[in-house]
């Protein structure tokens, strides 16, 4: 799959593009992939970097990364992805002019896009406008009110099953292995401390199931109670695993919530939870 930054690395061609945030590359995003695919030409993703949302002044938690949601476009099938630099200037663009300068140098024929999309100054650019400038449009229903809004929610209450189900595959979290406590070393269970970046979102506090590197983890998120922490950490232990993680970037996946976190009334109890924790993430199943 390339990736481009600027329109002028796609030279003309006749395309079907399908065009959005795509934050999380959810079920209903591979829906308006799909519809593009479908067209039978080159198929272009065009997305913004930063969120839209951001740049406007409003408050997003991410589900991924751009460098995931780039890998997770091209295990979607599509030839190409346009990233564009989300701005003031094209936020306020007239809608008809945003359209025109973005599709007609890229050779566009087909536009896929979400029936609820909108772009230009005041949203005020919808597919019936695309419609209007000659392109065929294919707008995609929303799917089961699936949506980016939707899951965050989800995540925040730690709805993790119902939340991969929206995606279509585990919710995760990513961060560089950064210097820790090394508390859980110490109890028999070592952990690595992730960093995560600033503007993407955390599942709600509380331990969890889920999957790293090939070995099951089980996952704390939190403030770590049973030792009076105030700070929120990222805390996967990784079954069976050995080895120096420090410095990797470590992208975990979340299976199932297991309990809320809580402090315990001796540390003799607290390792023999974990011990139970872990049993449990050993056994749990990846949701579908």
């Amino acid at each position: 799959m390339k990736v481009a930054r600027r329109l002028e690395d796609l030279p003309p061609a006749e395309r079907s593009v399908a065009i959005g945030s795509f934050d999380g590359v959810h079920r209903g995003h591979q829906a308006v992939l799909a519809a593009a695919a479908d067209a039978g030409r080159l198929v272009t993703a065009v997305t913004f970097w930063p969120h839209p949302r951001l740049v406007l002044g409003n408050q997003v938690e991410l589900l991924t990364t751009l460098e995931r949601r780039l890998e997770l476009l091209d295990e979607s099938g599509v030839d190409e992805v346009l990233v564009v630099e989300f701005t003031q200037k094209l936020a306020a663009r007239e809608p008809a002019e945003f359209a025109k300068s973005l599709f007609r140098p890229l050779g566009t024929r087909v536009i896929a896009v979400g029936e609820n999309f909108r772009f230009g100054r005041a949203a005020a650019g919808d597919p019936g406008l695309l419609r209007e400038l000659g392109f065929d449009v294919r707008a995609v229903p929303t799917l089961d009110g699936i949506s980016s809004t939707r899951i965050r929610g989800l995540l925040r209450d730690g709805e993790v099953v119902a939340a991969a189900r929206l995606l279509g595959r585990p919710a995760e979290i990513e961060g560089a292995v950064v210097l820790g406590d090394r508390r859980g070393g110490t109890l028999g269970f070592p952990t690595a401390n992730l960093a995560i970046p600033p503007d993407l979102l955390v599942a709600g506090y509380g331990i969890y199931a889920g999957e790293a590197l090939g070995h099951r983890a089980a996952v704390s998120i939190g403030v770590n109670p049973h030792y009076g922490g105030d700070e929120r950490r990222v805390e996967p232990h990784l079954l069976d695993f050995d080895g120096d993680l420090y410095g990797r970037n470590l992208r975990v996946e979340l299976w199932e919530r297991l309990r809320d976190e809580r402090a315990f009334p001796s540390e003799a109890e607290l390792v023999a939870q974990i011990a139970e924790d872990v049993e449990r993430a050993r056994a749990a199943t990846r949701p579908a």
